[in-house]
């Protein structure tokens, strides 16, 4: 099944940047990927407002997703038109002024699952699976 190629709705665009909670998740995500856990930990939000937001994203065409098991990683997508891609970095340098978001981003940095905390790990052999119990029989 193909997909057809999306028109650039500038209602749409709009209103998706026209709240703040979408806003403050567009300064977390950036220039990576993040999964719904770190905006729940850094917005100190529940996870259904977080997925609703991040589904008015998807839709407005701001941020695209991809599963990884049962977890969802968000990330910004370039966007096609000129003006769009233009007031998207714009939006986005001027929220990472904002006070608010500004402590979002230390939260995350700081947070007990934060992205970085594990990019040592990426490359690390997987650990052996365990092996079967012996059966040691009895004299």
């Amino acid at each position: 099944m193909e997909r057809r190629a999306r028109v650039f709705d500038p209602e749409l665009f709009f209103r998706a940047l026209a709240d703040r909670t979408r806003l403050r998740l567009l300064n977390l995500m950036g220039d990576r990927d993040l999964c719904v856990c770190f905006f729940i930990e850094a917005l100190k939000t529940s996870q259904p407002k977080i997925s609703r937001h991040l589904g008015y994203l998807r839709r407005a065409g701001i941020v695209a997703a991809r599963r990884e098991g049962k977890w969802m990683h968000y990330h910004i997508v370039p966007q096609a038109d000129p003006h769009a891609a233009r007031l998207l970095r714009e939006t986005l340098a001027w929220m990472a002024a904002d006070p608010e978001t500004r402590r979002d981003r230390a939260r995350l940095e700081n947070a007990c699952c934060r992205p970085q905390k594990f990019v040592r790990l990426q490359h690390a052999p997987l650990p052996a699976p365990a092996a079967e119990p012996r059966v040691v029989p009895v004299p």
